[in-house]
């Protein structure tokens, strides 16, 4: 019974990375007029946002700490200028997946796998 008990808890364990990682990519993102606004990609602790307007003080680089259901920003350009400060993992009838990009009073984006 114990090394049933063992091995259910280190087959619970082995899953967990990749509840984390499932964030990790490309993603195409809109906004609330559902116009493509740019391009976030998410790698580890690390973030980069290209935006399809010229010039746009947004894009650039970042921090991100990784939660269960998606990354909180810590810092760069999306949430210097924009205020964004969460990307939440959800259910998207198309995609499987998707994105939400949060500010503290509004959802201002979703972004979907590219």
């Amino acid at each position: 019974m114990r090394r049933f008990a063992l091995c259910l808890a280190l087959t619970a364990l082995s899953a967990t990375p990749a509840f984390a990682q499932a964030y990790q990519g490309n993603w195409s993102c809109r906004d609330a007029s559902t116009n493509r606004v740019g391009i976030l990609t998410l790698y580890g602790n690390v973030y980069g946002w290209a935006s399809r307007t010229m010039g746009d003080t947004a894009s650039g680089t970042g921090t991100v700490t990784p939660y269960q259901d998606g990354v909180g920003f810590n810092d760069g350009n999306l949430r210097a200028n924009l205020s964004i400060q969460a990307a939440r993992l959800i259910d998207d009838v198309n995609y499987g997946t998707a994105l939400q990009l949060e500010t503290a009073d509004a959802i201002v984006m979703l972004c979907n796998p590219r």
